[in-house]
């Protein structure tokens, strides 16, 4: 499984920008899906997650303000992020992790990250 993000940038305040993350390969077992971001200087923290039931979960900082979502098939994991503010700025990264079920033929607990892309938010 690999994945790939892109849709990063330099924006203003309050400005919009959708990030994409491609997912190819033998997305099955694929339960969780989820976005996280590392600013300079800080540890990498998870930004908002969705999971097989479609739950999802946003860190308090984002809430109302971005959303998570995927397609059906698992292939992609979006993130729409609104007004965003300078603090938002950091290199994001999306992450997949396959589930340990037996029903799908799914015997291995493994986590796919991909490479990264830059958010800039300009005050």
């Amino acid at each position: 499984v690999q994945l790939v993000e892109s849709g990063g940038g330099l924006v203003q305040a309050g400005d919009s920008l959708r990030l994409s993350c491609r997912v190819s390969g033998d997305t099955k077992c694929i339960s969780t899906m989820a976005w996280y971001r590392q600013a300079p200087g800080k540890e990498r923290e998870q930004v908002a997650r969705i999971r097989d039931s479609g739950t999802t979960y946003y860190v308090d900082s984002v809430k109302g303000r971005f959303t998570i979502a995927r397609d059906d098939a698992k292939t992609a994991v979006y993130l729409q992020m609104n007004n965003l503010k300078p603090e938002d700025a950091a290199d994001y990264y999306c992450r997949a992790v396959d589930t340990i079920d037996t029903a799908r033929d799914c015997r291995n607990w493994e986590e796919y990250w991909g490479q990264g892309t830059q958010v800039t938010v300009s005050s």
